[in-house]
């Protein structure tokens, strides 16, 4: 199965939780990991499968790397019927107002195009003790079962 591992970051956390989880999936899938800010949203497959993982900045937004994904989403509105996309979200609980709104605005302005996303947003929060990817592997494991029986409905 092909999976678009996809990042928005500033700081290289988000790209560097996108390699773990390449490696996590491990030699079933063809992986491609790419920035979103090399992603043009029209070219999503609906035979591939997308996991997002973005960091939150500022207040609430998206990461600069994030930002021309965004915009093509939301000025050339692409239609994304049979996308089907897990997010994954990294941000900080001291900043409890838009603590990981990053993800949900993507995955907002995502569904809004029509995709679906499959389970639950996974969410890392830098003031805990644990490690992005102690949080992302386990995650990433449901999102493969969801995705597995998907695929056999």
């Amino acid at each position: 199965m092909k999976v678009g591992i996809y990042y928005g970051s500033e700081t290289g956390n988000s790209e560097m939780l996108c390699e773990d989880i390449e490696t996590e999936l491990g030699t079933g899938f063809e992986c491609d990991i790419q920035s979103l800010a090399d992603v043009d949203p029209a070219t999503m497959e609906a035979d591939a499968f997308y996991i997002l993982v973005t960091s939150t900045y500022g207040n609430g937004d998206l990461p600069s790397t994030a930002l021309p994904f965004e915009e093509a989403l939301t000025t050339a509105k692409p239609d994304l019927q049979g996308v089907r996309f897990a997010i994954f979200g990294l941000g900080d609980m001291v900043f409890a107002e838009t603590y990981n709104h990053g993800s949900m605005k993507l995955a907002q302005m995502m569904t809004a195009q029509g995709a679906v996303q499959v389970g639950e947003r996974g969410l890392h929060d830098a003031s805990s003790f644990e490690m992005p990817e102690d949080i992302a592997l386990p995650w990433v494991q449901g999102i493969v079962g969801l995705m597995t029986a998907d695929k056999a409905a």
